[in-house]
């Protein structure tokens, strides 16, 4: 080997750079947990994750299809509570009116027993009693025609029959009391007179 000034020379270390130094076992570990490469699933594994996804989806469609039962349940309810409410309010209003029914046949009676003319006792009874229906009207309130309709048992009480040949059978002749529904809600039915007419 060639000396130069007593002194050995070493030559300079030639790296290779075509190929790298193995790695070392942390780096295998890493490279090993982080591949990127596609990762090949055998058939045995794949069928139990298959198995799992199906039994996800249908606890899933479980779940959704009981949100959606209790969903319409809680909606009848409200809509049962609201109607009950509303049931229970005609049924308050009417047991009231229905007290209130005597008085408007007081008034329908001192009307008729009153002087007829312009009198101020007649004029302020007569204002009275409209402002009393007028109340009760925007409370669902409405008189049932009587005289001169076809008498229907569902809305009418015949307490007298007359032979008649001047009107047609089953017709009101005449109305005793007045009958009165609240709202669609039979309060009291009129109490008539009706013709019996055979011949008609």
């Amino acid at each position: 080997m060639p000396r130069t000034n007593g002194k050995s020379e070493v030559a300079p270390q030639q790296f290779d750079t075509e190929h790298e130094l193995p790695p070392s076992e942390d780096q295998r570990d890493d490279a090993s947990g982080s591949s990127t490469g596609p990762r090949i699933v055998s058939d045995t594994q794949a069928e139990p994750r298959e198995a799992e996804i199906l039994k996800l989806k249908a606890e899933r469609d479980s779940l959704v299809d009981r949100l959606a039962r209790l969903q319409a349940e809680f909606e009848n309810a409200r809509r049962r509570a609201s109607r009950e409410q509303q049931d229970f309010r005609e049924f308050a209003a009417a047991d009231t009116i229905r007290t209130l029914l005597p008085v408007l046949d007081s008034f329908e009676r001192a009307l008729k027993a009153a002087p007829s003319g312009k009198s101020e006792f007649r004029s302020g009874i007569d204002l009275i009693q409209k402002q009393f229906e007028d109340v009760l009207s925007k409370l669902g309130l409405h008189p049932i025609p009587a005289t001169g309709e076809p008498f229907n048992p569902h809305l009418h009480e015949a307490v007298e029959m007359v032979d008649t040949a001047d009107a047609e059978d089953h017709t009101i002749l005449d109305e005793f009391q007045r009958g009165y529904k609240l709202k669609d809600r039979l309060l009291r039915p009129a109490m008539v007179k009706v013709a019996r007419n055979p011949s008609k």
